[in-house]
């Protein structure tokens, strides 16, 4: 992304310098909201520092990325649920989407939306827009808030724990820290759209077979007449 490249890891240092905890809350909600910029990166930095610095505890930072998280989620579903149809009936053909793909995710949603949630937590892209998408999908609240307060925890624990485990290790090495969360990321981020693409082409050809074939209707038998 762009954006989340253009802030250094220098200036995610003199964030944390500055402000502390809340800078882990902030990146990460923003991250959330859907405005790409390095939240995890900061997760990560900020457990790194406090396996090799006591000035920060692995509790309060995996807290404030929770908190974060799942704040930053419930404002992206509330901008995607209240205007996000309105958007792309403007300015979808630009990002080649139509409101008939909408149709499409909803019901895709009212199937998997749980899983999209908790799980696209994990996954880079997926992470800045899953709410985004199930508030323009209109997700149940109450389904969307369970899952995604429930993935935004275990992810800040799982987050937090893998850099703050890293640090003890890799000491000064935090840049071989972030190529391997983020090398993670961008393969279950693969992984997703390969298995979505085999799934379009299977449905695809279940279709085309059965028009090719279509049903034969039985014919009512004949009554032999004696």
């Amino acid at each position: 992304m762009l954006l989340a490249s253009l802030i250094s890891l220098q200036a995610l240092q003199d964030a944390l310098h500055i402000i502390g905890y809340p800078a882990i809350a902030l990146f990460i909600m923003i991250e959330c909201i859907g405005i790409p910029i390095p939240g995890e990166t900061m997760l990560l930095l900020a457990s790194f520092y406090a396996a090799t610095d006591d000035k920060l505890q692995i509790p309060i930072v995996i807290a404030c990325a929770a908190f974060g998280a799942i704040m930053g989620d419930n404002i992206g579903y509330y901008i995607g649920r209240t205007g996000g149809r309105a958007f792309v009936g403007r300015f979808g053909r630009y990002l080649f989407i139509r409101l008939e793909h909408l149709d499409h995710a909803e019901r895709f949603f009212q199937r998997h939306g749980a899983k999209t949630v908790f799980f696209g937590r994990f996954i880079s892209i997926l992470r800045i827009f899953s709410a985004f998408l199930a508030g323009v999908n209109r997700m149940e609240w109450r389904t969307f808030m369970f899952y995604n307060g429930l993935g935004g925890i275990v992810w800040a624990t799982y987050v937090g724990l893998l850099g703050y485990i890293a640090g003890r290790y890799f000491h000064e090495h935090f840049d071989q820290v972030e190529a391997v969360a983020r090398t993670v990321g961008w393969a279950g981020f693969a992984i997703v759209v390969i298995i979505t693409i085999g799934v379009v082409i299977f449905v695809k050809k279940r279709i085309t077979h059965s028009i090719a074939t279509p049903e034969t209707v039985d014919k009512p038998k004949e009554h032999s007449l004696r």
